[in-house]
């Protein structure tokens, strides 16, 4: 059935582009499992949000999960942050060495860090780990200019990150979008004239979201903190097997 329409041509993992990068707010280890099942071919990286690592009650039999599935995983950037702060960096990275974890996110959204710092971090990190690094503030009232935006991601790329992060939250109502969830437009327009779209993850939560930047930039673009029950449905978004983007498959 898979050859019954003639679909968007789609990348296969490990990609490079058109990742999909899954928000994990505390799923078990059955509910892992339940995800591989449905649409492990789907996910690309696996984020455990926020700090919940440092107190989900399953944090190695689901690792072993996500391991097997051969889904790489990624603890937070606030949780990055936070360790920064409490000079508690270097412990985290070999906690990370010793649960075999391979990525690693960077992030400024929630503490203040000199961005030079923030590039010379990830410039030592990356020679250890796959870097996520991250543009744009989680408090919806701190508009950065676009010019900025650009400048930050340029910098991160050539720092080392594998891909740089478009901030939205969890909620898809901050950075890359209003408060209200709506797409800042203009501001992604300045951010992909200087910047090639498959080198930015773009977060967003929200179906509407997801719709918009899979018309503007086709199946292939990177979606990040998509919840685990949406990955089936991005992907019918990407492919044109949803109303919203069918037009892609008929036209």
């Amino acid at each position: 059935m898979a050859e019954l329409l003639d679909l968007p041509d789609r990348s296969d993992k490990p990609r490079q582009k058109g990742l999909t990068h899954v928000l994990d707010r505390g799923l078990s280890v059955a509910e892992v499992d339940g995800l591989a099942e449905v649409a492990g071919e789907y996910v690309d990286v696996v984020k455990l949000g926020w700090g919940t690592s440092l107190r989900t009650g399953n944090l190695k039999p689901k690792l072993e999960r996500y391991r097997a599935h051969e889904i790489p995983v990624v603890f937070g950037g606030t949780l990055t942050e936070l360790a920064i702060a409490q000079n508690r960096l270097e412990p985290l990275i070999e906690w990370l060495r010793e649960l075999g974890l391979t990525y690693i996110e960077v992030s400024d959204g929630t503490i203040e860090l000199r961005h030079d710092d923030k590039l010379e971090l990830i410039e030592r990190l990356s020679k250890e780990f796959t870097v996520l690094s991250e543009v744009g503030s989680k408090d919806d009232t701190r508009i950065m200019a676009p010019y900025r935006w650009v400048e930050q991601i340029e910098r991160e790329l050539e720092a080392g990150a594998w891909k740089v992060i478009a901030e939205a939250r969890e909620s898809g109502t901050a950075g890359i979008f209003r408060h209200d969830g709506e797409v800042r437009m203009g501001l992604i327009d300045e951010i992909v004239h200087a910047v090639e779209p498959e080198k930015i993850l773009f977060e967003a939560p929200q179906k509407d979201q997801q719709v918009w930047f899979v018309r503007r930039f086709g199946a292939d673009v990177n979606l990040g903190n998509i919840p685990p029950e949406d990955v089936l449905s991005l992907e019918t978004i990407r492919l044109g097997l949803r109303s919203d983007t069918a037009s892609s498959v008929y036209e």
